[in-house]
Formats: structure tokens, C-alpha cells, sequence
């Protein structure tokens, strides 16, 4: 059931976010330093159903959207449980493939990262121009990577890109798999009160491994 709901101009709000599948395209467009990302996502539209998914060529994307290059950036699954976001242009629905998204953020990406292609480099963080806030329900589990400096980035959703067999409940023995910096940990809470997650301009997200994302917790 689409649960995506307007509440004021621009902003979406949505319930019952937690295990929502959805897919993402990020269309890179720029040259020297000034290579940006439009992020399209399907949350809203469509589950996005594994089929078409696959059936998705990123080079007739590329030359469709005239980009520099094509990120796949699913299928994931969110893990807050409700989200209230700010987009400037909610009516901006593309379809690619036959299946629909709607452009909801731009992620600024340094030079250094387009050096070798595309290929995304993991525990580096990147800025994303939105404005969010994420809510994480009490008596539900988060899961944290705290990096060498105490920095702490709560998981945002989980992805079957790496491994198409991953679930919420392998996540609580995640720490074993990843390949984490050098005094990085991951850890798991459940937490005993509600927990607001927000981002004003700017969200600072980083991918583990696996190619799970997580936003920087408030400071």
C-alpha cells in the first residue's frame, strides 16, 4: 500500500517505513569539480519489483539522461519507521525502464571519487543537499558504526546489492562480516525512547562493505 503522504508543500511524510523496499538510481552529470548526483528513488511509486529491476540497462540510462555515468543504488530497505522529507521538486517523477522515480536529493561527489569509475568506496563519507528527519520508534534495534573518533552513523536502510540474501535479522551479527577501518566498531541498541534523526541542508551518509548505508548521527 503506498503510505507516501504530502503534508505541506514539498514535504512528504510516510508511517510504517520500516522494511519498505525501494530502488535507486543516482544520474551523475559535471566535469572537474563540480560532479554532482541527482538521486532517484521509487519509494511511493512502486516496491520496486526484482524483475525490473534487473531488467534495467544503466547504459541506455546513461545516453537517456546524457550523464557522465549511472549509479544502481538498490533494491535496499529502510529501517526508521517514519520519515518526514523535504523535496523541491515532489512532481518530478522520470520513468526509466518502465519503472518510476521521483528525484528527491543531489549528493555532491569529490573528484577523487570518480578516479577509477564509480565503484563506490566504502566508510567515506559523502554529502547529500536534502533535508530529513528520520524517526526510529523506542523498543525497536538500530544499528551504529562509531568510527575511530567517537562519530557515530546510525543505518538508514540495508541493501541486497552485495548480498541478495541479506535480512533486518542477519544485521544483529553484521560486525563479523564487515571489514571495518581500524578502530571503527559496529554495535546494535535497542532504544528505550524515541529517537529523531534530522538533517537541515545537508546529510552526511556513508555505505559499510556490504553497501549499507548510514547518516551521521546529531551531533
Amino acid at each position: 500500500m503506498n503510505n507516501d503522504a504530502p503534508a505541506g508543500p514539498g514535504v512528504r511524510m510516510r508511517d510504517n517505513l520500516r522494511g519498505a523496499r525501494y530502488g535507486e538510481i543516482f544520474v551523475i552529470t559535471g566535469h572537474l569539480n563540480h560532479i554532482r548526483g541527482t538521486i532517484y528513488n521509487t519509494l511511493g511509486l512502486n516496491e520496486c519489483p526484482q524483475e525490473q529491476w534487473n531488467a534495467l540497462d544503466p547504459d541506455e540510462i546513461k545516453q537517456e539522461a546524457n550523464a557522465r555515468a549511472i549509479i544502481m543504488n538498490g533494491p535496499r530497505y529502510f529501517l526508521m519507521d517514519k520519515s518526514q522529507v523535504a523535496l523541491e521538486n515532489p512532481e518530478d517523477v522520470v520513468s526509466f525502464g518502465g519503472l518510476q522515480f521521483r528525484n528527491v536529493a543531489t549528493i555532491r561527489i569529490p573528484l577523487t571519487s570518480m578516479i577509477g569509475g564509480s565503484k563506490r568506496k566504502p566508510y567515506t563519507e559523502h554529502t547529500i543537499e536534502r533535508t530529513n528527519s528520520w524517526v526510529f520508534s523506542a523498543g525497536k534495534p538500530v544499528y551504529e558504526l562509531v568510527a575511530a573518533d567517537g562519530t557515530v552513523y546510525v543505518m538508514q536502510s540495508y541493501a541486497l546489492i552485495v548480498d541478495p540474501t541479506l535480512s533486518e535479522e542477519s544485521l544483529a551479527t553484521l560486525a563479523s562480516r564487515l571489514k571495518l577501518p581500524s578502530q571503527w566498531h559496529y554495535r546494535v541498541r535497542t532504544l528505550d525512547q524515541e529517537y529523531v534523526m534530522q538533517a537541515t541542508g545537508e546529510a552526511h551518509v556513508i555505505q559499510d562493505d556490504l553497501e549499507n548505508t548510514y547518516q551521521r548521527a546529531n551531533s
